[in-house]
């Protein structure tokens, strides 16, 4: 999410179906596939960037993964993902070019949520850096296409910033000329050379999945909660697919 638009609207999203998130890490961690992957010859380099309100930790399982199956892997150095989203963008930034400079080959982005979204700005800023950019229900289309629960907290987070907390995105991203360029960047259409996939879920409870349908992408339907992506089982097969494609193309 950049910051806050006019009035925005709440969806009415099943935010029970994000119970699931238990249930999808114990299918994970049973999957062999996921335990003990074949590992790669020139996996292709990942630098992995968290959802709003979480950091990176939250996508260990998918670093650990990723690492087994043999890519190098960055994180994007964010505890909480809430700051603004061109301040975020830069920091990110620089941790994109220095994993380009040690692997010498062009990198995989994955983010998941705002992570996705922040992701984008980044493809479509470095496309002679970025191979592929792969979003977890990500909503692109419309960052505050959200449950009202989630509404309620960026607002929240707003106003923190508005009364002086630091390191916060403001009620002034949205329209601003703080966040401009990222608000322009991430609707652009993004380098014919890029890999593009948006991976998305029917009964996200968290944003609409519509919203997600970035039309620069290619769109991948799975069964999965918002919360869960990053530990569906479903998904890592999906994206065992998009790193091989990059393998061979870039490796």
């Amino acid at each position: 999410m950049t910051g806050l638009a006019p009035a925005p609207r709440a969806v009415d999203l099943p935010l029970h179906g994000e119970l699931r998130y238990g249930l999808e890490l114990a299918r994970l961690a049973a999957d062999p596939a996921f335990v003990r992957p074949r590992r790669q010859a020139s996996a292709p380099p990942v630098l992995l960037i968290p959802g709003f309100m979480t950091g990176d930790q939250s996508l260990g399982a998918l670093r650990g993964w990723l690492r087994r199956r043999g890519s190098l892997t960055a994180s994007a150095g964010l505890w909480p993902n809430i700051d603004c989203g061109e301040r975020t963008v830069g920091a990110i930034e620089e941790r994109l070019h220095g994993l380009a400079a040690r692997a010498r080959r062009p990198i995989v982005l994955i983010g998941q949520s705002r992570g996705g979204e922040l992701g984008r700005v980044l493809a479509a800023r470095n496309p002679d850096t970025v191979g592929s950019l792969v979003t977890l229900g990500s909503p692109v289309l419309d960052p505050l296409s959200v449950g009202a629960e989630t509404l309620r907290a960026v607002r929240s987070i707003a106003r923190l910033d508005d009364l002086g907390l630091p390191s916060m995105f403001s009620s002034r991203c949205g329209q601003g000329e703080c966040c401009a360029a990222y608000r322009e960047d991430l609707a652009a259409p993004l380098p014919p050379t890029i890999n593009a996939v948006a991976i998305y879920s029917r009964s996200d409870g968290i944003v609409s999945w519509e919203a997600c349908l970035d039309p620069g992408a290619r769109h991948v339907e799975v069964k999965s909660s918002h919360t869960g992506m990053s530990v569906n089982r479903d998904v890592y097969r999906v994206l065992a697919d998009i790193l091989e494609e990059e393998r061979r193309w870039s490796g």
